[in-house]
């Protein structure tokens, strides 16, 4: 046997065990992913543990997809609000120069 075809045949060795681990690997991943999912169904209604939370964040979205608006107008808002309370403190601050200059005569 020349070089060559020991270096094929161990090059085709060592893939057939690359495959082989992949394989084994992916089922291991897959039972996991079987327990930690819980019993799978396909057209009930959902009884596995991650389409129960699929649901459940799907439904909370969809109650809370108004708040996105609501925000954006109450931001608005405060921002006049804002506005509003730099000109009281800029207010402020003359009152109390002209008491302290009252004050002072």
């Amino acid at each position: 046997m020349n070089t060559m075809t020991l270096l094929t045949l161990i090059s085709v060795i060592g893939a057939a065990a690359l495959f082989i681990a992949l394989a084994l690997f992916l089922r291991a991943i897959s039972r996991t992913l079987e327990d930690i999912g819980g019993p799978a169904t396909r057209f009930e209604s959902p009884v596995n543990y991650l389409s129960r939370i699929r649901y459940g964040v799907r439904a909370i979205e969809t109650q809370t997809g108004g708040i996105a608006p609501n925000v954006i107008r109450l931001n608005t808002g405060l921002g006049a609000v804002a506005g509003g309370l730099v000109a009281i403190d800029a207010n402020l601050a003359g009152v109390i120069e002209a008491v302290s200059r009252q004050e002072g005569a």
